[in-house]
């Protein structure tokens, strides 16, 4: 269990799919040999490089569509031949001011069906035309109705107007994280991990194009066959009711 999480990094559910072993002797195992969470680990290497933090408190909206968290995680762009992850760090540096990918991020609170698309800002034109798209793809899965918008407290979303349109074409009510309060959006802070691990940091790239080719069959993956801890090991896809 050791060796599977060293080379999966990944959680109990996704190392008990590959392996074959339940999830909770995972999580003993893991628990007992002192692994830290995912959260407090390395994407790349896997070591330990924060604290971890407890809370009690959790929620969870109780239909799909009740709540759709928005983010934004920005990602160093790769240089064509690829940066230091292919060459190493010894070469002279690669890539260096070549500016920088928005990722921009949307995920269900009920069903964690998530949504994502490399745009080149975060400007509020570019939030609202992201959210119209996220909200459009979680249509076409049944989720046709979205209630609440909730994102930090950036001015792209809290003071653009075209964002607030956005919104308002939807139906939806905005709602922002307290301040200073990162993880009250922590269902995107989460999927943000998830892409950096699984999908930016997995594998070595040769050119920016080729890691945002990956992205669209990495997010298929996560929606329809990925483990979800916060869903019995079952992927986001299973929440959602067949359409007629």
């Amino acid at each position: 269990m050791l060796a599977a999480r060293r080379e999966l990094r990944a959680g109990p559910d996704h190392i008990a799919a590959a392996t074959g072993v339940p999830a909770r002797t995972v999580t003993r195992i893991l628990r007992r040999h002192g692994v830290p969470v995912l959260a407090a680990c390395d994407p790349v290497t896997g070591q330990q490089i924060r604290a971890t933090r407890q809370t009690g408190r959790r929620y969870e909206h109780p239909e799909p569509g009740a709540m759709v968290h928005l983010d934004v995680k920005k990602l160093g762009r790769i240089p064509n031949g690829g940066g230091w992850r292919v060459h190493g760090r010894s070469e002279p540096v690669r890539g260096r001011g070549i500016g920088y990918d928005h990722v921009h991020t949307a995920i269900d609170d009920h069903t964690r069906l998530a949504y994502a698309e490399v745009l080149p800002d975060e400007k509020g034109t570019t939030c609202a035309a992201f959210l119209t798209r996220a909200a459009a793809y979680f249509a076409t899965h049944g989720i046709t109705h979205i209630q609440r918008i909730l994102t930090d407290n950036a001015k792209n979303y809290r003071v653009s107007a075209a964002f607030q349109q956005a919104c308002a074409d939807l139906g939806a009510r905005q709602k922002f994280t307290r301040p200073r309060c990162p993880w009250t959006n922590g269902k995107a802070e989460r999927l943000n991990r998830t892409l950096a691990t699984e999908w930016a940091y997995r594998r070595p790239y040769t050119s920016n194009h080729q890691r945002t080719q990956a992205l669209a069959p990495w997010l298929q993956h996560y929606n329809t066959q990925r483990p979800h801890s916060a869903l019995g090991g079952k992927p986001p896809i299973t929440r959602l009711t067949p359409r007629s």
